[in-house]
């Protein structure tokens, strides 16, 4: 990630200096797009960092939800440094559209930052695309589903970038065809409403992990079954499961025995509901659990 963050600094910083030379506001959008993504990868960095801890008192299930808020703040980052100062600057260009000089440096920085940019879509992509066929999603289910938010951040920035990178590029392009400035300030606009938007999808995932949204249905149906499983589980009256981090999971069950199972002595229906926990804790992805047993209704 580090490797990333010095690539969008050198971006950043030639984006800048052919802004500065053209004078074009859509490039001084994705200096300002780089900027942001360079803010959020290390705001990724430090919550990917921070999540590692090791649970204590106060965080019985560990710090994962780290990373949720400080994907949120990412997600703040691209609207605010990206979208809105976008858009400002989009709307002064419009205002007062100004000839574009030396345009094709501008054309020439933005043909390289698409390949730098393009490579990092390109790995996002298949770590996302072998984590989705490893939970029999298509891409587009894991990226609404996805419970770790560093890759699909990264993903849509990039895949915003590229977006980006082609309407600047079309700006560029269309000003020295027609010779109207304002293509340029269209562009700029254009860029902070794409960034905007993608900063909305961080946000509304992001707040929904961190106010433990309950696991989608095809990570709860494998834990139910294993539930069921046991001959002398009848029913599961109620399951919750709730992500307290990137692939990590509490689960909280309530069960129905079958009548033979209630007629034991209680310390044997202890221990297989000891047994049934135990089993459930060997899955990877949970933390935590917690079996409680009702009784047969009379």
């Amino acid at each position: 990630m580090l490797t990333a963050v010095g690539a969008n600094v050198l971006v950043a910083v030639a984006k800048g200096v052919a802004a500065l030379v053209t004078g074009s506001a859509a490039l001084w959008a994705e200096t300002l797009h780089s900027i942001a993504d360079t803010g959020n990868e290390l705001l990724l960095f430090v919550g990917l960092r921070r999540s590692k801890k090791k649970e204590d008192l106060e965080h019985p299930f560990g710090y994962g939800q780290e990373r949720y808020f400080w994907a949120f703040l990412a997600a703040l980052g691209i609207f605010l440094i990206g979208g809105v100062l976008s858009i400002i600057e989009g709307v002064r260009s419009l205002l007062r559209p100004e000839p574009l000089s030396s345009p094709w440096v501008g054309i020439a920085v933005l043909v390289a930052a698409a390949c730098f940019e393009g490579y990092s879509w390109g790995v996002a992509r298949r770590q996302l695309r072998v984590r989705a066929r490893e939970l029999h999603r298509t891409l587009a289910e894991h990226l609404i589903r996805a419970s770790d938010p560093t890759a699909t951040t990264v993903y849509l920035e990039d895949s915003a970038a590229l977006v980006g990178i082609a309407l600047a590029l079309a700006a560029l392009v269309l000003h020295l065809l027609t010779g109207w400035a304002g293509w340029d300030g269209l562009a700029s606009i254009c860029i902070g409403l794409l960034l905007i938007a993608v900063a909305a999808l961080l946000a509304r995932r992001s707040k929904a992990l961190l106010i433990d949204e309950s696991a989608p249905q095809d990570v709860v149906r494998p834990i139910r079954d294993a539930i069921v499983r046991p001959d002398w589980v009848a029913d599961v009256r109620a399951l919750d499961v709730i992500f307290v981090g990137p692939a990590e999971l509490l689960v909280i069950a309530r069960v129905v025995p079958v009548p033979d199972a209630v007629e034991v002595p209680a310390r044997d229906l202890v221990k297989r509901v000891d047994g049934l926990r135990q089993e459930l804790l060997r899955a990877p992805a949970i933390t935590e659990a917690a079996v409680t047993v009702e009784d047969v209704p009379r």
